[in-house]
């Protein structure tokens, strides 16, 4: 595994509760700013293997990005579970759950 994917690993795990970030800001936490879609490969590949939170991590737009509706559907009860504010379209007030805010 590479230092990169560690550091992507770390930063998913420690995602508090109610709170979210984005592909993009994982990328750049964890040395590449240029690096969201390896993010997204890395959740897609190992979010079940280390029980990551993957339903905390969303597109840059503040939106939930997965295309496919069920699982889509999946990420915003999720969501809402944790009390994050998700609307019909999937979006979500970075500037309120934000990790950072």
């Amino acid at each position: 595994m590479t230092q990169f994917t560690e550091e992507i690993l770390i930063i998913i795990q420690g995602i508090p509760y109610g709170r979210v970030m984005s592909y993009g800001q994982v990328a750049r936490l964890a040395g590449n700013p240029r690096g969201a879609r390896q993010v997204a490969r890395i959740l897609h590949s190992m979010s079940e293997k280390y029980n990551l939170p993957w339903h905390r991590i969303i597109n840059s737009k503040g939106k939930i990005s997965i295309t496919d509706k069920s699982h889509a559907a999946v990420q915003r009860e999720l969501l809402i579970s944790e009390g994050v504010e998700v609307s019909e379209d999937g979006s979500i007030d970075i500037s309120k759950y934000g990790v950072w805010n």
